[in-house]
């Protein structure tokens, strides 16, 4: 074993190694719905073409959320600093597709290595930027000790711990610890983060908000959407950004309701379960009409369909201008939840399940704001909603209340820039 490494640090980095084949077959099989997944392999084991100029300020956002929240924050760096060169690296398709508005000249794109010493360090070798900038949630202890090795600083931006992550982190201590203590600086989203953060190692935290509230909502998205519903003529019910098993529980509670429904719209939060939520709707025997079938209009079939199915992507603010109420998906199993501050800065009441522990606080806090409610059950929920698709005051009441709590919190991009750009 070599000497300068930490047994479970070691112990994990072998494993990687050993599972890097398996890695690669399950990037390329992704690939067969998801074409991105098979272009440049060689990035996800350090491996690139050409030179690279020095000095970018690197911003890794694992998926599509996290680049979204990272294009905020983005905004407020360029505007301190226009001529900011950066590195942006991502783990999934839909956010490596998401960066590239964000992108200017002298930039650069690629794909986060797999967290394995070798692929690493050919990564830093290659790119050698001046400040490394993880989002969220991604602390790898191989990257981490790595980058601390050729002294560049990482800060964890927008970072969140939920208590179930701390507890997962404790007791993988020998390997998450060290990985957390060489954090130069942790941007936590809540004061809950931060002491969770500082528990599990983190040495500087600071709390400077959650990014997702800055996030530019198109308005043209919204009002597209609201005219959509206006064409419909009746209301819609929408489950938004939903997870594995919440669409069969839904569909199953939605054909116990009398006719005439709402019209049920389902976003899923994956591209690669668009397929199999068509077929749940339809072995359901429900009339289905996908986003993806019409352009700037829905066709006179997609208006008298019982069921949308939203996909499409980067057009959240359209369903939420769409809806007059959403189910925030991932909260009617035990998966966490989704966040609902997309929801609230576009106006759109929304009804959470029991399981909200990925974002508490932002959840909590639009519950108390009066943007949205909490239901103990899917069907409870599915009762909510139908009775607030009846009570057009009542929604809109939510809707004010939800743009007003979206509004009074935001200022983190502006107070995350001025912190990453103070450093050293």
């Amino acid at each position: 074993m070599p000497p300068a490494i930490e047994p479970a640090r070691w112990l994990y980095a072998t494993a990687l190694r050993l599972l890097t084949p398996l890695y690669l077959l399950r990037l390329w099989r992704r690939g067969a719905r998801e074409p991105l997944y098979r272009q440049a392999l060689g990035e996800r084991l350090g491996v690139y073409r050409g030179r690279s100029e020095p000095g970018r300020l690197w911003i890794h956002a694992v998926s599509l959320g996290e680049t979204r929240a990272a294009g905020a924050l983005i905004h407020a760096l360029r505007e301190r600093e226009p001529g900011l060169r950066l590195l942006l690296t991502h783990a999934t398709a839909t956010g490596r597709e998401a960066a590239l508005p964000l992108l200017c000249d002298g930039d650069a794109l690629t794909w986060l290595p797999y967290d394995t010493p070798g692929a690493v360090r050919r990564f830093l070798r290659h790119w050698q930027p001046c400040l490394g900038v993880l989002m969220e949630t991604e602390v790898w202890p191989t990257l981490l000790r790595e980058a601390e090795r050729t002294g560049l600083p990482m800060v964890l931006a927008n970072a969140r711990l939920s208590g179930k992550s701390l507890r997962r982190g404790l007791r993988l201590a020998a390997l998450m610890r060290p990985a957390a203590q060489r954090l130069t600086l942790a941007l936590a989203q809540t004061e809950a983060d931060a002491a969770r953060l500082r528990t599990m190692g983190a040495p500087r935290v600071e709390v400077a908000g959650n990014l997702k509230y800055d996030i530019a909502i198109d308005p043209a998205l919204i009002a597209r959407g609201q005219a959509w519903a206006q064409r419909l003529g009746r209301p819609v019910l929408m489950l938004a950004v939903s997870r594995e098993g919440e669409e069969t529980a839904l569909l199953a509670e939605w054909l116990k309701q009398p006719a005439p429904r709402p019209l049920l719209a389902i976003v899923p939060r994956h591209p690669q379960r668009f397929d199999d939520v068509a077929a749940l709707v339809e072995a359901a025997g429900l009339t289905l009409a996908r986003r993806s079938g019409w352009d700037d209009e829905p066709t006179p079939a997609a208006l008298a369909a019982d069921v949308w199915l939203g996909d499409s992507m980067r057009e959240m603010p359209l369903y939420y201008g769409l809806a007059s109420v959403a189910l925030l998906g991932g909260s009617f199993e035990p998966l966490g939840g989704q966040n609902l501050i997309e929801a609230a800065a576009c106006g759109c009441p929304v009804l959470a399940g029991p399981h909200t522990f990925n974002f508490a606080e932002a959840t909590e806090l639009a519950l108390a704001a009066g943007a949205a409610e909490r239901c103990a059950t899917l069907a409870e929920a599915m009762a909510r909603g139908l009775g607030l698709c009846a009570d057009a005051p009542a929604r809109a009441a939510m809707g004010r209340m939800a743009l007003a709590f979206s509004s009074a919190h935001r200022g983190a991009a502006a107070r995350m820039a001025q912190a990453l750009l103070a450093l050293p």
